[in-house]
């Protein structure tokens, strides 16, 4: 199966000084703001490092509930949390911090199916990046 995603990005002005915008043909992201600030100080609005982080998280726990299913299991609740780092101008190391509520399932079998998940998540494939995990099974 092929599927195909669209986003828009427009910038006006500097690298420091300027301001852009984020569109996604969804309209989920309608010419969210980002900019330098928001990226690299505290103003309000977006920047490409928490949007990654959002993707990578989503990603990672549906390719997890897919694996528990396909092993028999279906999870109660899976939340996870993505850290992006970027360091001197690339993405170094992602962490990732997932719960999972998932009746049955054995600390063994929990933990080698994280890791299916994290290693096959499609943003993780993505990623040139060290991914960290730390997983509970709750």
């Amino acid at each position: 199966m092929k599927i195909t995603r669209k986003a828009s990005a427009n910038w006006k002005g500097a690298g420091k000084t300027g301001k852009g915008t984020l569109t996604t043909n969804s309209g989920v992201l309608s010419d969210t703001k980002y900019s330098f600030s928001t990226r690299f100080e505290d103003e309000p609005g977006t920047n490409p490092e928490e949007l990654i982080g959002a993707a990578h998280s989503g990603c990672f726990s549906m390719k997890l509930a897919f694996v528990l299913q396909e092993n028999g299991t279906e999870a109660e609740d899976i939340s996870t949390e993505s850290k992006v780092e970027l360091e001197d101008g690339a993405i170094k190391h992602v962490y990732l911090k997932t719960k999972v509520k998932a009746p049955g399932l054995d600390k063994d079998k929990f933990t080698e199916l994280v890791n299916d998940a994290k290693d096959n998540c499609p943003i993780s494939k993505l990623l040139n990046a060290e991914i960290h995990l730390e997983a509970e099974l709750v």
